[in-house]
């Protein structure tokens, strides 16, 4: 899970960002950034070097998204839970969360890798199905990762006053 906490520390998200990330809008647009950025470089067949103009959009938007909208009025939304669960699971110590959480985190991890690897393999060798294909597995997998945290949430919600708190 380091990985995920060198996200975090890249991302910069702060206590204000993760407040802002929880607004909705961020969420599903966010959500929309890994489909963006593959059709950003299969642009590359169509308008050659010019792709680097979306794939830099894609990137940089990316990385600003959590910072774009404004914190939600209430956190009692499904996408703002599902920020709220993956903020617990970046910050909770993993021996201490419920096993029945890390086991079908660790295995949608394990879906979404491998699906985003079929996709690069795609986009390497220009198979569009591969890459449709991959990128729909990824998707499924964080789809489905994104509700475990809404799951996690609302079994941590009451142990930790912090995770309380962070609701609106």
């Amino acid at each position: 899970m380091k990985l995920k906490s060198t996200l975090a520390h890249i991302f910069h998200m702060t206590e204000a960002t993760w407040a802002r990330h929880a607004n909705p809008w961020s969420v599903w647009t966010r959500y929309l950034c890994l489909p963006f950025f593959v059709l950003a470089i299969w642009s590359w067949d169509w308008i050659g070097a010019y792709a680097l103009i979306p794939i830099g959009l894609t990137v940089l938007w990316t990385w600003y998204n959590p910072r774009a909208f404004p914190p939600p009025k209430t956190t009692n939304h499904w996408a703002s839970k599902a920020v709220l669960g993956e903020r617990i699971w970046l910050s909770h110590p993993k021996p201490s969360l419920p096993r029945h959480h890390t086991r079908a985190i660790m295995v949608l991890n394990i879906l979404t890798m491998a699906g985003f690897i079929i996709c690069l393999y795609g986009l390497y060798a220009r198979h569009v199905w591969c890459s449709v294909f991959g990128l729909a597995i990824t998707m499924l997998g964080k789809s489905w990762f994104l509700d475990r945290m809404v799951w996690l949430h609302q079994d941590l919600r009451a142990t930790k006053e912090k995770y309380k708190n962070w609701e609106r």
